[in-house]
């Protein structure tokens, strides 16, 4: 990919240079002519340094992208997409966790069931049925006083018990600082946070204004569905 950007700048420099030249080596013994031409060069260069400017932007994204190195999800739901970037390099288990789900499709068609206002959005869990999926073993906890949950951090929905998370997470829709982790007691060790959206939280906003009622037992349950239609690698 690296080698890529760099062909691309490559080739929009040699262009540049070329059409420069091409634009110049005509002859003319009538001012005008030549004025017309000068008028022509100039113009060329100026495209070609915006060619060069513009490939040598894509190179540095790219290799930036690739030193970064984290994998980046995207959630497409019937609201809109959401893209993630997971924070492999400071929660591999977590992340580890989630892209087993994402690679077998297991995300696909579940939906957000909970849904609080000024809180946090949580999904992975259910269908639109409100039948439960059944998920792999649940995984150690890796929250840290590093990792906080601040707006637009993905974080492992769990249950009383530490180490409980399996497939549900939830994304913050602010700062919630008092599910950071504190100690190292069950009341203290936090919720593991371990990734971020990068894209789409005028989405993830939209979704926390939806309707919400009781169902099955449980509150603050979307009236029609907010459904993740599929979790994939970018």
């Amino acid at each position: 990919m690296i080698a890529k950007s760099y062909k691309h700048l490559f080739v929009a420099m040699l262009l540049g240079g070329t059409l420069v030249l091409g634009a110049c080596s005509g002859e003319s013994d009538a001012p005008a002519d030549l004025e017309s031409m000068a008028e022509q060069a100039a113009d060329t260069a100026t495209e070609a340094a915006e060619a060069v400017s513009e490939a040598a932007s894509d190179a540095v994204d790219t290799i930036s992208d690739e030193m970064d190195g984290n994998p980046v999800v995207v959630m497409e739901t019937s609201m809109g997409s959401i893209e993630i970037e997971l924070w492999e390099d400071r929660a591999p288990i977590s992340v580890e966790n989630f892209l087993r789900y994402v690679d077998n499709g297991l995300y696909d068609n579940l939906t957000f069931h909970r849904v609080i206002p000024g809180f946090m959005i949580q999904g992975g869990g259910y269908d639109s049925d409100f039948v439960e999926m059944s998920g792999y073993p649940p995984i150690t906890n890796e929250a840290d006083p590093s990792l906080q949950n601040d707006r637009g951090t993905l974080a492992m929905a769990r249950t009383n018990v530490v180490d409980s998370a399996t497939s549900q997470f939830f994304i913050n829709l602010v700062d919630n600082d008092f599910l950071n982790q504190t100690g190292t007691t069950p009341q203290q060790f936090g919720y593991a946070v371990f990734g971020e959206v990068i894209s789409g939280m005028d989405v993830v906003d939209e979704i926390a204004t939806v309707e919400t009622g009781n169902r099955n037992q449980h509150q603050n349950v979307p009236v029609e569905p907010v459904i993740i239609e599929s979790v994939t690698r970018r």
